[in-house]
């Protein structure tokens, strides 16, 4: 079973959004535990919550502090408890460029409408005022830029010829309740997806000159180009009850195969069939999976079929 993904939830409320990705974790197969909720407000509700739950809390007040300065004081209790990824559960300060950059790609937010559609404060009163038949929650990435991060999901929410912002607030964020857990579930086990992992194996597969996607034995697999083309490298999916997807890829030979299993199990495996032809798996549904390490894996393997026009090639140009 995959690790479970460690998750610290920043908050300056009453930590109902905190609240819905708490109850959800405590469900059969969540893939993520909330190990730690923080909060700039020593007052706020959601700890309170977070502490009957049996969940590790942290509060330092922002007052009279650097922003700079305080958030290296919640980034060392978010690094104290170990935590992998930060949800956003209302956390109200703008946090610096430093610091959403120091957790790029494992800080994830939730906003109150269908971005890129008003991005900010004021939402519902925006999306009425304009005549929107929905207004809508977002789950989204952050970065630097306000409410621009990539998206990770959306729900509309149909706007009534009644409603006020308050109103259509009151049924949004019941929509939230039920994105957000599942979204964020969803992104912090991307890495164990069959689909997301062959994304990234295909984009660096492609990146060598001239290579070329093509299926092989029911699987994608990638080769030189052209009618003389040797493949590079295959995708296995849990092929031939292997409990791992990884990518193959060529060594030098049998015996190099089972030096770097014997060596490093947590990281290579010997595929059937092709592991008697020289080919070692590089396992890519666990955590932590280096992946400059399997794009070297690749660039050697093509240099091993690619014809010599092409290695002299690339062998040039990385002279200049």
């Amino acid at each position: 079973m995959a690790e479970k993904a460690r998750v610290a939830c920043l908050l300056s409320g009453n930590g109902t959004t905190m609240s819905a990705l708490l109850f959800q974790s405590r469900l059969p197969d969540c893939p993520y535990e909330i190990v730690l909720v923080a909060s700039n407000n020593p007052d706020a509700g959601g700890l309170k919550i977070a502490a009957a739950e049996g969940i590790a809390t942290f509060s330092h007040s922002h007052r009279g502090m650097d922003r700079v300065e305080h958030e290296a004081i919640i980034d060392a209790a978010l690094q104290r408890a170990g935590a992998e990824y930060v949800a956003l559960c209302g956390y109200m300060r703008i946090l610096t460029e430093g610091f959403v950059e120091s957790w790029a790609g494992r800080m994830v937010n939730t906003h109150p409408s269908l971005l890129p559609k008003y991005k900010g404060l004021d939402t519902h009163q925006r999306a009425i005022d304009a005549g929107d038949a929905f207004g809508g929650c977002s789950v989204h990435v952050v970065t630097p830029e306000l409410d621009g991060g990539p998206l990770l999901g959306q729900m509309p929410v149909a706007i009534l010829p009644s409603d006020t912002a308050d109103s259509l607030a009151a049924r949004v964020i019941l929509a939230e309740y039920q994105l957000y857990p599942r979204t964020f579930a969803a992104y912090v086990s991307r890495q164990y997806r069959a689909d997301w992992l062959l994304e990234r194996v295909r984009e660096l597969a492609l990146a060598q000159p001239e290579a070329e996607e093509r299926e092989s034995h029911g699987s994608p697999a990638w080769r030189t180009a052209g009618k003389s083309g040797k493949f590079f490298a295959h995708f296995s999916d849990t092929h031939h009850g292997s409990d791992h997807i990884g990518v193959l890829v060529k060594t030098g030979g049998v015996d190099e195969v089972e030096g770097l299993v014997e060596t490093a199990p947590q990281t290579y495996f010997k595929p059937a069939y092709y592991g008697a032809s020289g080919w070692v798996g590089i396992i890519l549904n666990k955590a932590g999976v280096d992946w400059d390490h399997v794009s070297e894996w690749l660039d050697r393997s093509w240099q091993s079929v690619a014809p010599k026009r092409l290695t002299k090639l690339r062998d040039a140009a990385a002279e200049f």
